[in-house]
């Protein structure tokens, strides 16, 4: 049975949601030490957590039985990615749940900050009625600067809108006519959009590449007087530089919500000065907000257990149940393939490998079927490979892994073909699949053929002569070798040219059964495969 562990706080609704799931144990265990998390992941499928507990390397290196991490939240940051994916385990995360909280509290700080509505208060509370001091500005007019055009991004972006302000947005990946749709003026270069901003607003994951993507340098060039928001992530604007600026009247005044250490280090100055609204990481903060992520976080834990399906994963591509079912014999495909030609290149250096997607397997989602077939190509090297780590470690090892896609086939409705560099030269493959599960090897280097990609296959080149495959079954009949098929391709389609032959065998031949056959003088190579039986399950798939 799963067993799912739960280290920070969830709200009922999710609780209950897991504990209505068939077939799962709910483990919660809250305010757990690093060294007691790490213990009880040892016998955990599966673990929910929220921004308290970090999964750092140390915890997650050798968690063989973990399959899943469910961060109930938008950012990931309290997670090793990097670690995860070597161990092959799938990340989500919950980008739906507290977009609207998140959005709001964005614009209530904002709001706020340009009417000081925080220190009026205060002033109040102090028993004093002064209204000069706290004179505010309108945002009807003015333009505000959105970093990032995301889910919370975009809710951000409207609520703008509706306030009548100028919208600009800096995003690399957005498209111009989604942007044009929602009022905003897409910016890629963000150096270009921020001189021109009153007010920006970060809304980007925290990442190598977006720590400290609001600098020093960035608020110099800045407009006089401009006002910084952060309800993201710590980080993401370098908290040091905005004190600087802020001291320096550059920057008029910042709404942060979050920070690098949480709660701040006694010598972090940003949440100290007067023109700084801080708030202790609010964003997500409402009881709507909590609710939702935790029932968000629970379904994906039962969708993935009950029916295969990943959703929101952030290191590999989000599949759903019947995408599942119908990717399953591509999948199994592109494994079988990678552990056909781990084997017909054993001893060699693999440098690289290209996978061509022809017909229907070209409208799949490729990216899977690469991993799959990556995972089969290392998993003789390697332990622990599946079809999350497998492109990282193969990336690890310096093989460079491509693949091309034509919805065009000119021999099959679907294949999928293989070309391996390695030390020794380039080995090429394809297969098929037959029917919804009947796979298929139908070519292997300069020859066609059609066989079995199952159990054992005893592949072997030679001249087309007379006499060859009856010398071969005698031989293997005087082995107790019992031969259930048998796929025959020549070069050139010639009589008496060079060929290649495979035999899928009920038994696995001893080695003096293959010498035997080596040493036919007709026969110029040997080598026996091992695949997986028709139909086997894959575990490999991590899930």
């Amino acid at each position: 049975m799963p067993r799912v562990l739960i280290t920070d706080n969830l709200s009922a609704a999710g609780l209950a949601l897991l504990s209505e799931t068939p077939g799962l144990e709910v483990v919660n265990k809250s305010g757990l030490s690093p060294a007691q998390v790490r213990e009880e992941l040892q016998n955990a499928d599966a673990i929910i957590v929220r921004s308290a507990t970090r999964l750092t390397p140390e915890l997650l290196e050798g968690q063989q039985r973990l399959k899943i991490i469910v961060r109930a939240g938008v950012g990931v940051d309290n997670i090793d990615l990097g670690a995860a994916t070597r161990e092959g385990i799938i990340v989500c995360n919950t980008p739906a749940g507290n977009t609207t909280s998140t959005a709001e509290h964005t614009i209530a700080m904002l709001m706020a900050l340009v009417r000081n509505i925080g220190p009026a208060s205060h002033s109040m509370r102090e028993g004093r009625w002064d209204r000069k001091s706290f004179t505010g500005t309108q945002l009807a007019g003015k333009t505000i600067g959105v970093v990032g055009l995301g889910r919370i991004g975009l809710a951000v972006a409207r609520r703008c809108r509706g306030l009548e302000m100028n919208v600009l947005g800096y995003d690399p990946f957005l498209s111009p006519e989604k942007a044009a749709e929602q009022g905003i003026e897409l910016f890629r270069d963000l150096d270009a959009m921020l001189p021109k901003c009153d007010i920006v607003t970060v809304h980007t994951p925290l990442s190598d590449e977006t720590r400290g993507i609001i600098n020093a340098a960035r608020l110099g060039a800045m407009k006089k007087g401009v006002r910084i928001i952060n309800c993201a992530r710590g980080g993401i604007v370098d908290e040091n530089a905005l004190a600087d600026a802020i001291e320096a009247k550059q920057v008029a005044g910042a709404a942060v919500d979050v920070f690098v250490d949480e709660p701040p280090k006694s010598d972090c100055r940003l949440p100290k000065l007067p023109q700084v609204l801080a708030t202790p990481h609010l964003g997500a903060s409402t009881d709507e907000a909590q609710e939702q992520v935790a029932i968000e976080a629970a379904e994906i834990i039962a969708a993935f257990f009950s029916r295969n399906e990943v959703r929101h994963a952030v290191n590999m591509a989000a599949i759903s149940a019947k995408e599942v079912e119908g990717l399953k014999p591509y999948l199994d495909l592109g494994y079988r393939l990678g552990l056909f030609m781990a084997q017909m290149t054993r001893g060699s250096a693999v440098k690289a490998a290209t996978i061509t997607y022809q017909g229907e397997a070209a409208s799949r989602p490729t990216r899977l079927i690469t991993n799959a077939f990556t995972a089969g190509l290392l998993q003789h090297a390697l332990e622990d490979v599946n079809i999350i780590n497998a492109e990282l470690l193969a990336r690890e090892r310096g093989i460079t892994i491509t693949e091309s896609a034509s919805t065009i086939s000119a021999d099959f409705s679907s294949m999928i073909s293989i070309s391996l560099e390695t030390s020794d030269g380039v080995r090429c493959a394809a297969g098929t699949i037959f029917g919804n599960e009947f796979l298929r090897l139908v070519r292997l280097d300069d020859y066609q053929m059609d066989a079995f990609l199952d159990g054992l296959m005893l592949v072997y080149r030679h001249r087309d002569v007379p006499g060859l495959i009856g010398a071969i079954g005698t031989a293997f009949g005087r082995h107790q070798v019992n031969i259930s098929r048998m796929a025959l391709g020549r070069e050139r389609n010639t009589p008496g040219g060079k060929s290649i032959a495979i035999l899928n065998l009920d038994n696995e031949p001893s080695e003096a059964a293959l010498q035997e056959v080596a040493g036919h003088p007709e026969v110029t190579g040997v080598q026996l495969v091992k695949l997986p039986s028709a139909g086997a399950p894959l575990p490999w798939l991590g899930m």
